[in-house]
């Protein structure tokens, strides 16, 4: 016998285990050292640049192979007119051709070749690195804004506890005689413009959880956890390592694969050569006949044909290497911008946690303590509490600031390339 006991409640909570066990990692909170590793498993641009160096080591592999033999078949001195005409086997000169022909590259381009692919591969996985870099870098930047508007969030829990303690001294000043009726609607009006400007950061979170979601998917939407990244960023480390700088870290293969075109181009003055073999089968009574040959390109024009390939070539790289020069001197420009912009913010950060937002939530007591005493107005301290709102919005403001400069400045000078 089976007795079956039913309880109250039961399905819920089955269901609610259920949910709990097969979405684990929605209660996980999200570094950023996690949200990095998340961005490189699942980022496409480096899954497609993964695919790009196997297309490229795949191409190398018959780079300074020799071209297919080719099967030649055909007929020749076949008859068509006099009395053997339209007869295969009849004429003595009448031949079956059956053969096989090679053509055979000098070495010299055979080995440009070889290091033309070579440097693709190089190339292929230098831009993975670089890739890779950016990737770390954005995730990092997204991360760092999300966690810059949830802490403005943060913010308006004080923001509106302060606005209500006004608005219950107002209403008591009002009572008191000491106050005109019409101070009642301003507490309300500042409770307004806090909830639009709350409205506004709701709008940047949704933005900024799309951002995110971009580099490591629905992990995104998982609650962060952590502070301010902080790197260190040594302006002589950084400077020494600018020339290593991942836009940069491309050029040396690119140089190489220029180089070795040059190469190849200067290789088409050589000789190429060709074999070629045949067997000749004519009628019973003619015996069969064997043909062998063996040709050569003359490369005797190079003024019009070799020339002028070599020429560009060696125009292509001298590009290649006017382009690395601009883009180095670039980047000195701008390591020197964001170095000067990262210590302006480690000054500003400070200066406004220590001064401004000090000096304004005194000047909010002070204004609301005349105010009580009858001795200020309403509107003085409506614009002191406006000053102190900016003042700690701006302070995380700042604090965003230099973490996403320092992400700048780490990804770019400071990580280990791999």
């Amino acid at each position: 016998m089976n007795i079956q006991r039913h309880y109250p409640g039961w399905p819920s909570a089955v269901a609610l285990v259920a949910a709990v066990l097969a979405s684990p990692s929605q209660a996980a909170p999200l570094t950023l050292v996690e949200a990095l590793r998340l961005a490189e498993d699942n980022a496409p641009s480096l899954a497609a640049e993964q695919a790009k160096l196997q297309a490229a080591s795949s191409a190398a592999i018959p780079a300074g192979e020799l071209p297919d033999p080719q099967l030649r078949l055909g007929v020749q001195n076949y008859p068509v007119g006099g009395p053997e005409r339209w007869s295969i086997d009849r004429d003595f000169m009448t031949m079956q051709t059956v053969g096989v022909m090679q053509e055979v590259p000098n070495r010299a381009k055979r080995q440009a070749r070889v290091e033309v692919a070579a440097a693709a591969v190089e190339r292929a996985a230098a831009e993975g690195v670089v890739e890779r870099l950016n990737v770390r870098q954005a995730t990092a930047l997204a991360w760092i804004d999300r966690l810059a508007v949830e802490r403005q969030q943060a913010l308006f829990a004080d923001f509106f506890r302060e606005n209500r303690l006004l608005a219950a001294a107002v209403q008591a000043q009002i009572a008191g005689g000491r106050g005109p009726a019409a101070d009642a609607v301003r507490p309300r009006q500042e409770a307004a413009r806090l909830a639009e400007r709350q409205d506004e950061l709701a709008q940047q979170e949704v933005r900024a959880r799309a951002a995110l979601r971009r580099w490591i998917g629905l992990a995104a939407d998982q609650p962060l956890t952590g502070d301010w990244p902080e790197w260190s960023v040594d302006h002589a480390r950084y400077a020494h390592q600018l020339p290593r700088h991942p836009a940069l870290a491309a050029f040396e293969p690119m140089t190489r694969e220029a180089q070795a075109k040059v190469h190849e181009a200067q290789a088409e003055k050589k000789s190429d050569w060709s074999w070629e073999f045949d067997y000749q089968r004519r009628g019973r009574e003619f015996g069969d006949m064997v043909g062998m040959q063996v040709s050569f390109d003359l490369p005797l024009f190079p003024g019009s044909r070799q020339d002028p390939k070599i020429a560009a070539r060696h125009a292509e790289l001298a590009q290649l290497e006017a382009e690395r020069e601009a883009l180095l001197r670039e980047h000195a420009q701008q390591l020197e911008e964001d170095l000067a912009d990262y210590q302006r913010l480690q000054r500003a950060t400070q200066r406004n946690r220590d001064s401004f937002v000090r000096l304004a939530r005194e000047k909010v007591e002070l204004s609301l303590a005349s105010y009580r005493a009858g001795k200020g107005d309403l509107l003085g301290v409506i614009a002191a509490r406006q000053e102190l709102i900016e003042a700690r919005l701006r302070q995380v403001e700042l604090e965003a600031q230099r973490a996403r400069t320092g992400a700048r400045l780490h990804f770019a000078y400071g990580e280990a390339k791999p």
